[in-house]
Order: C-alpha cells, then sequence, then structure tokens
C-alpha cells in the first residue's frame, strides 16, 4: 500500500493551498480516509477524514469552515482544500487510510500512512 501526498508550499497567511493523496495497492472504497498534520515539537492531530462511502465527513474545530476534504473513489484520490490558511497552520500534512473508517478521529486506527508534505504559512 502506499500513500502520496502532493501540494504543500509556503505560502502567506490568508492564502490557499489544495492537497493531494493519492492511494495504490488498497481498494480505496473500503477505506476512510484521513488526513492528520504535525508541527515541530507536537503531537500529530486530526484534521478532517472522509467516511468510505464518502457520505460523511469530519472535521477538527481548529480548520472546520476554513477547510475541506473530498476523495474521488474512481481515481483513489483524496483531497484537503484549505482556505484562510493561518500561520498556526503551519505543519507536515499526513493523509491516512482506515479500513472500514469507523474510528476516523483515532490515530492509532489508520492502518496506512504517507510520508507527508509540508506546509508553511507565513505571516
Amino acid at each position: 500500500v502506499q500513500l502520496v501526498e502532493s501540494g504543500g508550499g509556503l505560502v502567506l497567511e490568508g492564502a490557499s493551498l489544495r492537497l493531494s493523496c493519492a492511494a495504490s495497492g488498497l481498494t480505496f472504497s473500503n477505506y476512510g480516509m484521513g488526513w492528520f498534520r504535525q508541527a515541530p515539537g507536537k503531537e500529530r492531530e486530526f484534521v478532517a477524514a472522509f467516511s468510505k462511502s464518502g457520505g460523511m465527513t469530519f472535521y477538527a474545530s481548529s480548520v472546520k469552515g476554513r477547510f475541506t476534504i473530498s476523495r474521488d473513489n474512481a481515481k483513489n484520490m483524496v483531497y484537503l482544500q484549505m482556505n484562510s490558511l493561518k500561520p498556526e497552520d503551519t505543519a507536515v500534512y499526513l493523509c491516512a487510510a482506515q479500513f472500514g473508517g469507523s474510528f476516523l478521529y483515532t490515530l492509532s486506527e489508520y492502518d496506512y500512512w504517507g510520508q507527508g508534505t509540508q506546509v508553511t504559512v507565513s505571516s
């Protein structure tokens, strides 16, 4: 299984970025998909998730209203549209897959992880 993130970069406060995660080696529609982030010296934290069926989305309170998660089961892709970025959004963003997707908020329940993509927001 491979999860490969892309789309990170250095942007100014208030800008937007769209992250992508390409999944391979798994039956994508059987997995809930999540985005997490980890800032230097901090624990990895939940950002957003999409149920395996695509019917439900979940967000951390810190990003709700600014970030939007989406998935394309035909392309085995999951996306994170990030708007109104803030310096506190600076982190490595990681894509993760969870079989069944019953515990999408729980980091330890994810089966596969990507390597991450760096997002840096400058004020």
